[in-house]
């Protein structure tokens, strides 16, 4: 039933046209509907978090939802400026009866969205926002005395017991054009960085869903960097070129329903959960009393690591990976978010700042989430006293070198039992002696917690 003349639909982290809860509910409800695409300035202008990458996977995913908008006859329009402002502007213009957009969870977007709120009731234009990104909500999924769950596994269980709705076509509908006021190439001009590995856009999303079945021994070789047994579809879910519901469905029907990916996305709503029912883990710890650990902090150490020059071949192959494509294999960001916080004792949340400015998959809740698990700060998070060991985890992870030869060319000539064992036989090359003496270093990293936990 039509109950609105005009509506507008704002695209955010939701940047397809199927399956957007959203959208769908615009043209099922309103006789015709605006769609748009606003760059807000806090978000687009440089500031501490701003990943380079991710904007041009942003920019590249803006053009081919444009592209689809058009060979439905719909006009994706792109404004510049406060999202209360060009919601005026609009109302102005067309009338609006109502706005339309999907739930987001971090504080920024929840205050973001209390303004968009006050300022439609002052309009008198009804809010319509619908929860799109996730299984499940945080309300939904909770304890039985109504408290979010703190650890993982019962979490789990709980949430994997309620059902995951269906996909979506798109819903038939009309359009209104408008026009533009800000041009996407001109906003492509300020992404300065090379560009991702991973291309932005639903098309490119499809085929990499596609390619999902090469991960059904995901669970043996998940841990194996120079596999590249990943889905890739990190980015895709942040940006929602894909819905979580699609990839949901596309590995429960192909790989089957226990499969380890689909757990990966439960993990994705448990971070998600924790900080927006906790927003305070955006720059303080978890655990209380592990938020004034006294991290050293020191810049040179700082510097080697985002360089890739520690002396520790697997930890220095994965920043440099990261340095060139945006991207880093998941289990080689466990063990640089060790390093660097275990054996460097530098705070996790430097490290969260220089992840958020490099990934192009970066997502505040989780990137927070897994990097105070490295750190044994957060929620259910890697006791203190278990601590990677480098030069463990590179022979277990990387054993023939593949990985490391990759993302380090002056150690291509080196032997690889000799990189295995580079703190006792660096030796003759340009690549770093190792920074630091992991088992001193972690042995005093784990008293100091020991004397933060009492």
């Amino acid at each position: 039933m039509q109950r609105y003349e005009t509506a507008l639909f704002i695209f955010r982290r939701d940047l397809r046209l199927v399956d957007n809860t959203a959208l769908n509910e615009a043209l099922r409800t309103s006789r015709r509907v605006i769609v748009c695409f606003i760059f807000d300035p806090r978000q687009i202008e440089a500031h501490a978090y701003q990943s380079q990458v991710a904007l041009h996977f942003l920019i590249q995913s803006l053009d081919d939802l444009a592209t689809q908008c058009a060979a439905l006859g719909a006009n994706l329009a792109f404004f510049a400026g406060l999202p209360v402002d060009v919601i005026e502007t609009l109302h102005r213009e067309h009338s609006l009866d109502a706005v339309f957009f999907n739930r987001d969870y971090t504080p920024f977007s929840r205050e973001r969205d209390s303004d968009i709120a006050q300022l439609c009731h002052a309009l008198h234009i009804d809010l319509m926002v619908t929860a799109d990104a996730l299984l499940n909500e945080p309300e939904h999924a909770m304890k039985s005395d109504g408290r979010p769950y703190k650890v993982f596994t019962a979490f789990y269980n709980h949430a994997r017991q309620r059902n995951v709705a269906l996909p979506r076509p798109l819903d038939k509908g009309a359009w209104l054009a408008v026009a533009s006021t800000v041009n996407l190439d001109t906003v492509a001009k300020t992404a300065l960085a090379p560009k991702p590995i991973i291309t932005g856009g639903r098309t490119h999303a499809l085929v990499q869903l596609a390619k999902v079945s090469a991960c059904a021994d995901y669970a043996q070789t998940r841990d194996f960097p120079a596999l590249q047994r990943t889905s890739y579809l990190s980015a895709h879910l942040k940006f929602g070129t894909l819905s979580v519901r699609e990839i949901f469905y596309h590995i429960a029907n192909t790989l089957g329903i226990e499969h380890p990916l689909l757990r990966q996305l439960y993990w994705r709503d448990f971070l998600t959960h924790i900080a927006y029912h906790f927003p305070y883990v955006f720059g303080h710890a978890f655990i209380d009393k592990f938020d004034q650990l006294p991290w050293e902090n020191k810049s040179d150490y700082f510097q080697a690591w985002t360089q890739g020059k520690t002396g520790f071949p697997i930890v220095d192959a994965g920043m440099r990976e990261l340095n060139a494509t945006g991207f880093m294999h998941n289990r080689v960001r466990m063990i640089v978010a060790s390093f660097l916080t275990k054996d460097l004792r530098i705070s996790w949340r430097w490290g969260e700042r220089y992840f958020a400015q490099h990934l192009v998959d970066y997502d505040p809740c989780l990137n927070n989430g897994n990097w105070q698990w490295a750190a044994s700060t957060g929620c259910d998070a890697q006791p203190y006293f278990r601590i990677f060991n480098p030069w463990l985890q590179q022979q277990k992870v990387d054993a023939n070198g593949e990985y490391i030869y990759r993302w380090l060319p002056e150690l291509r000539g080196v032997p690889i039992k000799t990189i295995h064992q580079w703190d006792k036989k660096h030796t003759g090359t340009q690549y770093p002696a190792p920074l630091v003496d992991h088992a001193k270093e972690t042995h005093i990293t784990k008293a100091m917690f020991k004397l933060a936990e009492h």
